[in-house]
């Protein structure tokens, strides 16, 4: 007879552990938010007050930036940026893989170091798990001072669940660009079809670039022990155009509510007449649930734009499918994508305030990874991004709630399974 004695005792404690670390990640006082004061508006003094309080995140005036759609657009201005380097170039990346894209970022890096620039370049160890380690090692022949975050380790197992998932690329540190795009042939092309994917990215100069050279260098100094200082990485930067004010929001693992899930409530309770969400994993947790479907309640068009059939992560579209109900009968709008895998990550409230970076609708981003957004005060770029929500709404299903409550017993089965796990999603 086998003695399951020693077994149970080994799975009732790594049950009571993950129990406990659970409630890490929930809020002693429920699981909920809600704004105590006078009401404000997003886009005013005010409200840019209050994201800077919550988050620690300065507001930068004097900034110019420039939108891209979809890699045809992001990858000759990431190598644009990369070939203008003179003095320092820092990239970090979750997501690297392999193929003609991935050669030709790592000759523009290879490149830069050839000629004297100092390039740190920084990758995710379990993100960029696939990529060509012949790539690695022409870096390393060119100057290239590289490392990844995190490789997994027997003595610190746990940290395996805790990434950085932000993607950073910053020139001289008077240049720099963030959003969604990895670095994989699937990011290039117009999202034409389902082996080229949707995404988003933003190129920035001025003040606010130095939040973005700080979110590489928390990584950076975590990952190497270097403290990156001086001229070549913090410069003096001078205003160079009135695109509104912005900030870099970057937040970390940690216990409690993170900068970028307090910022999101913020930004979602303060709504009064539109909220645009693109998100390319969504699964959000009770809290979020709520907010937006009281945003809905108060008369606000919420809508919600994630990915339909053509996605890498089924498991988290069925665990977004496990709250669409719910989210359907409080008001909420959703579309689902249909040409290709969206992975854009854009937030726009009331036509005035943006939010363009890493960061996805779930809990792996609001509390397991390090992530970063940038976030715009200013109506013309927001209206950019409500315009090209508008176009890939065009090109998304829209769920229908009768329809939706109609499907199959099988598909709520698994949908509940699934959910079970949003935590780890």
């Amino acid at each position: 007879m086998i003695n399951l004695r020693w077994p149970s005792a080994i799975a009732a404690v790594l049950i009571a552990r993950y129990a406990a670390d659970s409630l890490r990640h929930r809020r002693e006082q429920g699981q909920g938010y809600e704004l105590r004061g006078e009401s404000i508006e997003v886009g005013t003094d005010e409200f840019l007050r209050a994201t800077e309080a919550i988050t620690m995140a300065p507001i930068a005036h004097g900034n110019d930036i420039e939108l891209f759609i979809n890699g045809d657009q992001i990858f000759p201005a990431m190598l644009e940026t990369m070939g203008n380097a003179k003095r320092s170039l820092n990239f970090l990346s979750y997501l690297y893989w392999s193929g003609e894209i991935a050669c030709e970022i790592a000759d523009a890096l290879c490149a830069a170091a050839s000629r004297g620039v100092e390039v740190n370049v920084l990758l995710d160890a379990v993100g960029s798990a696939k990529m060509d380690r012949q790539l690695v090692k022409d870096m390393d022949e060119a100057g290239v001072t590289f490392a990844y975050f995190r490789p997994p380790k027997p003595y610190a197992i746990r940290r395996v669940n805790n990434r950085t998932h932000r993607k950073l690329l910053i020139a001289d540190g008077e240049v720099g660009m963030t959003g969604g795009v990895g670095i994989a042939d699937q990011w290039t092309g117009n999202a034409q079809d389902p082996d080229h994917w949707r995404d988003t990215h933003v190129r920035v100069r001025g003040p606010i670039v130095r939040g973005l050279q700080g979110a590489f260098a928390e990584n950076w100094l975590e990952a190497t022990g270097d403290v990156l200082v001086g001229p070549a990485y913090l410069p003096k930067l001078a205003p160079v155009n009135d695109n509104g004010p912005m900030q870099v929001v970057r937040s970390t693992a940690e216990v409690g509510d993170t900068n970028v899930e307090a910022l999101y409530f913020l930004a979602i309770a303060c709504a009064r007449r539109t909220l645009h969400l693109t998100s390319a994993y969504f699964a959000p947790r009770p809290a979020f649930i709520e907010a937006l479907t009281d945003a809905a309640d108060r008369g606000v068009d919420v809508r919600v734009l994630v990915p339909g059939p053509h996605t890498d992560k089924d498991f988290v579209r069925q665990a977004g499918h496990s709250v669409y109900e719910e989210l359907l009968e409080g008001g909420v709008r959703i579309y689902e994508f249909c040409p290709t895998m969206i992975h854009a990550k854009t937030l726009t409230i009331d036509g005035v305030w943006s939010s363009v970076g890493s960061v996805n609708f779930d809990n792996r981003s609001f509390q397991l990874q390090d992530e970063v957004t940038l976030c715009i005060c200013s109506s013309e770029f927001a209206g950019r991004l409500d315009e090209q929500f508008e176009r890939d709404l065009e090109r998304s299903a829209e769920i229908e709630p009768g329809r939706w409550n109609g499907r199959p017993l099988h598909a709520r089965a698994s949908e509940a399974v699934v959910r079970l796990a949003r935590r780890e999603l």
